[in-house]
């Protein structure tokens, strides 16, 4: 049993049993927890994995069972989908959206589709289909969102394949649609855009430590995602030229502007987001920036 609130929790009692995603975002959680401070390794077959953490225990688990596992306290917490959340029904505190896939940053879409030649346009086109799909219970919700009866059968993978042979329809999940489209499918409509939680039950949650280790694991995992997207950019700028530098410069605040030992030059550094650069750049340049450097960041904290 967890401590209530207002005792202190004993050393033996400070461990956080937390489940890992096991499969396509195995790897990239390992790649963000270590960006954020802490690093796991597991051998091929094994799954429990080790961590520099004596306050973490950690299990993988498939995102698809992550719920559950959670919600009946198994699991203290644990990153799964909030689809599968969804797909479970069941109650938990979702403690952050971190919002990355298996092929980098980005949503994971649930959609409808269809061989594209087919006569389904729309949702209320499949009463009496037959449609496949691993998320059941929110196909099943979303059919009777649209006033649709239809048979919902639950697919043990390739479900991409069964179009048209073996069904009419199917709801799958993506983040491009590239397979769906060398399937040669056609997306009919999104049921729910899903991203990765950091979930934990009701008891962890009540548990002063626990809910603060929590808090410290989602600020940082929320840091080390932020980064990724964002660099430092280091200058020296002619006096003379501030003012159009810093006119150019998007910045999370404002610019840190430093004199050098002369007065005349001036060092200015800015975080920025990284898809700028190709452009930023040249204009700093061109306004007057030299000696311009960039630098990845691990963790960006508001």
């Amino acid at each position: 049993m967890s401590a209530p609130f207002g005792e202190l929790t004993t050393l033996a009692d400070r461990q956080l049993r937390i489940g890992l995603p096991k499969g396509s975002l195995q790897q990239a959680t390992f790649e963000l927890f270590e960006h954020a401070g802490w690093r796991f390794s597991v051998g091929a077959r094994a799954y429990f994995p080790s961590v520099d953490d004596p306050e973490i225990t950690a299990v993988l688990l498939r995102a698809q069972e992550m719920p559950s596992y959670v919600a009946d306290g198994v699991l203290d917490a644990g990153l799964t989908g909030l689809d599968w959340v969804r797909e479970r029904g069941v109650e938990v505190v979702e403690v952050a959206d971190l919002v990355y896939a298996k092929q980098g940053l980005g949503l994971y879409r649930w959609v409808l589709a269809v061989q594209e030649d087919s006569g389904i346009h729309s949702p209320t086109d499949l009463q009496g289909k037959r449609i496949a799909t691993e998320l059941v219970n929110v196909a099943t919700r979303y059919l009777e969102s649209h006033g649709v009866t239809a048979h919902v059968e639950f697919s043990w993978g390739a479900t991409e394949a069964k179009i048209p042979g073996l069904v009419d329809a199917i709801i799958e999940g993506t983040e491009t649609g590239s397979t769906l489209r060398a399937h040669n499918l056609r997306i009919v409509d999104t049921l729910m855009e899903s991203s990765t939680r950091l979930i934990a039950n009701q008891e962890a949650w009540a548990d002063p430590w626990k809910r603060s280790k929590l808090e410290n694991i989602a600020l940082l995992l929320t840091g080390a995602l932020t980064a990724r997207q964002k660099v430092l950019l280091k200058m020296n700028v002619h006096k003379d030229n501030v003012l159009a530098v810093i006119d150019a410069l998007p910045a999370l605040k404002k610019p840190t502007i430093s004199h050098l030992s002369d007065n005349i030059w001036h060092a200015i550094e800015t975080v920025v987001d990284q898809h700028t650069l190709r452009d930023l750049i040249p204009e700093l340049k061109r306004r007057g920036a030299e000696g311009i450097i960039e630098i990845p960041l691990s963790k960006v904290v508001p």
